[in-house]
């Protein structure tokens, strides 16, 4: 009996030090839509970009040019929820907005997107990401 006390009085402490750890490494809003820049920046350059022919090269030029744009779109478009040891991140995004008039004038009508994200141990995740 006196085992199962001391085993379930480490357990308690190991858990509470893993929910301390979980809470204090709860990745924010501003950590979201870094990695959100990033993965976007990445799948215009490798999905449009590419296929926009003669003005590829251009085309990355520019979506490197548009961060803070991108940022900012995210930043508009993203809901949060916090459960204290992670959080779930909602983004509604369609690309279209963000790029010059001139660029989309020669790329394929470019879709709406829904993405879902958890944040947890200062890491994401993206479980979901939807065409609208």
């Amino acid at each position: 009996m006196k085992g199962f006390k001391t085993a379930a009085i480490v357990g308690g402490v190991v858990l509470a030090g893993v929910g301390v750890a979980m809470a204090v490494t709860n990745p924010d809003q501003t950590a979201y839509e870094e990695y959100a820049v990033q993965k976007l920046t990445e799948y215009v350059k490798g999905n449009f970009c590419q296929k926009a022919g003669f003005f590829e090269n251009r085309c990355a030029a520019i979506v490197d040019s548009g961060q803070s744009e991108f940022k900012q779109a995210i930043a508009q478009n993203t809901q949060r929820q916090n459960f204290i040891f992670f959080s779930i991140y909602t983004t509604n995004l369609s690309v279209t907005p963000l790029l010059p008039s001139r660029l989309t004038s020669v790329l394929p009508a470019l879709p709406s997107y829904q993405f879902e994200t958890a944040g947890v141990l200062q890491s994401f995740y993206t479980y979901q990401a939807k065409q609208k």
